[in-house]
């Protein structure tokens, strides 16, 4: 029986919406047989509930990647409850430790049982937290959110480009409305101007900016797309420390501080995380979006500062100093 389509009402209209089981079986030929990266994939997240809807299409690989062992060993014993003939690997990732990316990008390259992977879900992050400086001296959002997937991405590049048609996913936010790329002070150069939710804005805009440049400098040449993706608001275990009603009215009177044309509501529409992760698969497998980017169509607006190829251009470069390394392609 096929899943149901789910209708909302957007801007005073019914519109529907597709989850991520039906996405699943409509794009199941097209999962059988790739071998994918999961990055954040805790039980009761996105990541992990990705993986577990995927997982009946028999994709030939499923590697997972996240700071907590004993967690990934859940979510992968749930894939193999679903499909036993799935081959899984898991790599230990802590996107908060740029030494500790390095060595886990490292493992993966030489594993030699994965010559290729087809798709990258960067779908681990934190939320809205105190301003903490982690130990290569960065704000800790920017980090974990961005640095950290940037660094990843790029360093196990080569066996991203050894398949056919990669793809890299990155898991955005519509919170990317709250700030743009602050190229002066990235990392809040003091408690006084740090704001949990402008620093996440920060971090969610870095998301969308690179997924514009790794499309403009790898597309053309080795075909490979990507794109960042906003699955809604989703009660998962991403900010399990919030409290949700304060979070949302601060989150609101933030969003009337900066401007933001009818606030944050207080009272917005949970996505369920069948309706959540459909953004994810329709973003890692859907034939038709070759060559684009795409926003879910329920935010509130997209930012020009997160579409910008210039401002792509500049956080790349800075990205590279801030991780000592350059990626020319």
């Amino acid at each position: 029986m096929p899943a149901p389509v789910i209708e909302k009402e957007y801007n005073g209209r019914r519109v529907a919406r597709k989850t991520a089981t039906e996405l699943a079986r409509q794009y199941a030929d097209l999962i059988q047989g790739k071998v994918i990266l999961v990055t954040g994939v805790s039980p009761m997240g996105l990541g992990a509930a990705f993986v577990e809807f995927i997982a009946p299409m028999r994709p030939a690989t499923l590697i997972l990647a996240g700071r907590s062992p004993s967690k990934m060993q859940l979510t992968a014993d749930e894939v193999s409850a679903i499909s036993p003939d799935i081959k899984i690997r898991m790599v230990k990732l802590d996107l908060e430790s740029q030494p500790a990316v390095r060595y886990a990008a490292a493992t993966v390259m030489e594993w030699s049982d994965v010559p290729h992977i087809d798709v990258l879900v960067n779908n681990a992050g934190v939320c809205a937290i105190p301003r903490e400086i982690t130990e290569d001296g960065f704000e800790k959002q920017f980090a974990v959110n961005h640095l950290g997937p940037f660094l990843f991405t790029n360093l196990i590049m080569p066996k991203l480009l050894a398949s056919g048609a990669p793809r890299v996913v990155n898991v955005g936010s519509d919170g990317h409305n709250l700030s743009p790329i602050r190229f002066d002070d990235p990392n809040f150069r003091d408690g006084s101007v740090y704001h949990t939710w402008i620093a996440y804005g920060q971090s969610k805009t870095a998301n969308m900016l690179m997924a514009i440049s790794l499309a403009e400098k790898l597309g053309p040449r080795y075909n490979l797309s990507a794109f960042s993706v906003n699955p809604g608001t989703v009660q998962t275990n991403l900010a399990a420390f919030l409290n949700w009603k304060d979070s949302f009215a601060d989150l609101a009177k933030t969003s009337r501080m900066l401007g933001l044309a009818g606030g944050w509501k207080q009272d917005r529409d949970f996505q369920t995380v069948d309706e959540g992760t459909a953004t994810y698969v329709y973003a890692a497998f859907d034939p038709e979006i070759m060559g684009c980017r795409i926003a879910d169509p329920w935010t509130d607006g997209i930012r020009a500062w997160a579409t910008s190829p210039i401002e792509a251009e500049l956080l790349w470069r800075m990205s590279e100093e801030l991780v000592g390394q350059e990626f020319a392609y």
